[in-house]
């Protein structure tokens, strides 16, 4: 016969621990509050490489000309009225450096290049930015920017130092430190007057004052007004109060509603437990978090679920049983599945860990840990809460039967 577990035993022990861990994440948001990504509040964001520049191109021939740039290759789409369409690919394959691209791209009718890196540059090393328009003008060139292999790593305390003057700003390593990338965020002071505050130019500017002109590569910016960003605030906190309200109405429909209630409460305690660490360890809370929080309250359901129903069946087959030994008998049953399921999904979402950076790699460590507390959850707080339901529903019925089978005193 199959060894059961007493789970019921550890209950009050995890009560207590998931009531000082809920504390301490309370506590956490009042004395740190939220690291709010740009997302939530009105600022802007910048993900940034210090790349110097490989050359410029400028067009002033016939038609319009627009670039592509891409890890492996360089194309130029000549069109407009009057003109032929035609593009100019360029392979880096076939043209692994610098010198090879440049004499190649001299071919081009109208283009004009201006070589600022050596000659021997490998094209592999060029990085993409988002800097430059992808039209090609006649004064303002298309700048490609590469990264150097013997490049030396900057400093996360450089970068806040240079931005200095432009008030608080957040600085983030992205990235091996060989890469030297960095995503900048800074909070709009301005919104209120009208302004757009701290603009994209002016970071820039900051950063090529302290580390040279030219040397740095915009890869992605973005800007958030206060309204939008206030709007989505509360899309995010109605979205998460539907949720729970829809899983409420699901689980009552399914089972007792002493059973939804157990399932709202471990859903809630697992969100809460993120969230904790979300705070205390200083991680962006953007709309990415709140993708993996509904990630993890949707996989945390289907577990409690998936225990609840073998609850059900269990107490059909053993009705004289108390409820603490059906509900341990069941948890012993789906213990090797529960294990099983959730070691195969940690082992992919380890692997996007693993290998990704920045918001992606946010999002994996925020499954990893809801997904470990939602397996606690579900095993200590939402059958622990059924428990003590049941077990309280049992002892006042057996009072009431008591009560009303005592002689009556005339």
């Amino acid at each position: 016969m199959k060894r059961i577990v007493t789970f019921s035993k550890f209950f009050i022990p995890a009560a207590v621990l998931s009531f000082a861990l809920i504390v301490l994440g309370i506590a956490g948001y009042f004395i740190l509050g939220f690291n709010l990504g740009v997302d939530f509040q009105a600022g802007l964001l910048q993900e940034i490489q210090f790349a110097p520049t490989a050359f410029g191109l400028t067009y002033n021939g016939p038609g319009n000309a627009s670039i592509s740039l891409s890890r492996s290759s360089l194309d130029i789409v000549v069109s407009g009225a009057g003109v032929e369409e035609v593009t100019h690919r360029f392979v880096f394959s076939s043209y692994p450096t610098q010198g090879d691209l440049v004499r190649g791209l001299r071919g081009v009718e109208g283009l004009r290049i201006t070589e600022t890196g050596p000659a021997n540059t490998l094209t592999s090393s060029f990085v993409q930015s988002a800097q430059s328009s992808p039209i090609l003008e006649a004064t303002r060139p298309f700048v490609v920017h590469y990264l150097p292999p013997d490049a030396r790593q900057i400093r996360i305390d450089e970068v806040r130092t240079s931005l200095l003057s432009l008030g608080t700003v957040s600085v983030q390593n992205l990235g091996t430190p060989a890469e030297r990338r960095f995503m900048i965020r800074m909070e709009d002071t301005e919104m209120n007057s009208g302004g757009r505050g701290i603009t994209a130019e002016r970071i820039i500017t900051a950063l090529e004052n302290s580390f040279g002109a030219g040397e740095v590569s915009v890869i992605r910016s973005d800007y958030v007004g206060s309204r939008f960003s206030k709007q989505l605030s509360d899309q995010a906190a109605g979205l998460l109060a539907m949720t729970l309200l829809l899983i409420l109405a699901y689980c009552s429909i399914r089972f007792k509603f002493q059973y939804a209630l157990g399932a709202v409460l471990a859903i809630v305690h697992n969100g809460i437990i993120t969230v904790a660490f979300i705070v205390w360890s200083r991680m962006e809370f953007n709309t990415t978090t709140i993708a993996a929080i509904l990630t993890i309250l949707g996989y945390s359901i289907n577990d409690t679920v998936v225990i609840f129903d073998r609850i059900r069946e269990t107490r059909r087959i053993y009705p004289d049983d108390t409820f603490v030994n059906v509900l341990n008998r069941a948890l012993t049953e789906t213990l090797s599945r529960t294990i099983i399921t959730t070691v195969t999904t940690l082992l992919a979402v380890f692997s996007l860990f693993i290998f990704t950076t920045g918001s992606m790699k946010d999002f994996a460590l925020t499954l990893i840990i809801g997904m470990v507390t939602g397996v606690y959850s579900t095993i200590f707080i939402a059958s622990g809460f059924v428990t003590f339901w049941e077990t309280r529903k049992a002892a006042r019925s057996k009072k009431k039967i008591a009560t009303d089978t005592s002689p009556k005193v005339a």
